[in-house]
């Protein structure tokens, strides 16, 4: 869309050169022109749940995912026993066996941990943390960050050339859409949709939420620690850490929940 964008406003910049006043162009209507011809291209549920499963197929195959002996993968299974869904969606976890300090979920309910937040999360913060990401899932921030990136990413020429078909990628696009499915970037208040959601999925799971309390204090810890650039690349769009500690132990208290200790 940027590409086009640029293109008429060179063309509205040549015409006010060479042409009398009579020849002016209109800008604002020249502008909502295009801005209506990019929204043309929509992209049913069904295309959008192909489009994912590829993805998430395509990040499966792309990364070291740990086997059902692995004892990270046992641990991560002990820890989500019984959680299957979240709003009618199925749930199914992995864990990847790479160095990043990460944990993402996406819409068609794929959770994927990574090993290194695994290692510097207790079992009570690595709950929170997931707690958090499915968050995103029930309230559609993922949903609706993935069809962004499939409307104006680097896929959308290949998507909107198949009149409605599911466009055949490349391993590149195929990465391109993985990476965003990772990296996916919300607003201050979509965050704090998404502990609000991943406290009450939680307790509806039988889960203490004092481990999102404790997940985000060992995230403020780690800000200053070796591991703070990905951690900080990890929470970069999230309110301040102390605000969310403060406003979720509030809650906590006031629904009589009690801390566990650290193990």
């Amino acid at each position: 869309m940027r590409s086009i964008i640029k293109t008429v406003l060179a063309v509205m910049t040549i015409m006010a050169c060479t042409n009398s006043v009579s020849a002016q162009f209109n800008l604002k209507k020249a502008a909502g022109s295009v801005a209506k011809a990019a929204q043309a291209f929509t992209l049913t549920d069904q295309q959008m749940a192909a489009y994912v499963k590829e993805s998430v197929d395509w990040m499966d195959k792309n990364n070291p995912v740990l086997p059902d002996d692995d004892p990270y993968t046992q641990r991560l299974n002990k820890l989500v026993e019984g959680i299957t869904s979240a709003d009618g969606i199925p749930l199914n976890f992995k864990v990847y066996n790479v160095v990043d300090v990460n944990a993402f979920a996406c819409p068609d309910g794929s959770v994927r941990v990574f090993a290194a937040l695994m290692d510097i999360m207790d079992d009570d913060e690595l709950v929170g943390i997931i707690g958090h990401e499915i968050g995103h899932v029930v309230k559609r921030h993922s949903k609706n960050a993935f069809k962004t990136e499939l409307l104006t990413g680097a896929v959308k020429d290949a998507v909107s050339a198949t009149g409605g078909k599911i466009a055949a990628l490349t391993d590149s696009q195929l990465g391109a859409l993985g990476e965003s499915l990772i990296n996916a970037k919300y607003s201050q208040k979509q965050e704090k949709e998404a502990d609000d959601c991943g406290y009450e999925f939680l307790v509806a799971n039988g889960r203490n939420p004092w481990g999102m309390v404790k997940s985000f204090e060992k995230l403020q810890n780690l800000e200053g620690s070796t591991k703070s650039t990905t951690v900080q690349k990890m929470f970069s769009s999230h309110p301040d850490t102390k605000d969310r500690i403060d406003r979720m132990t509030k809650r906590c208290k006031q629904d009589g929940y009690e801390r566990p200790e650290n193990k």
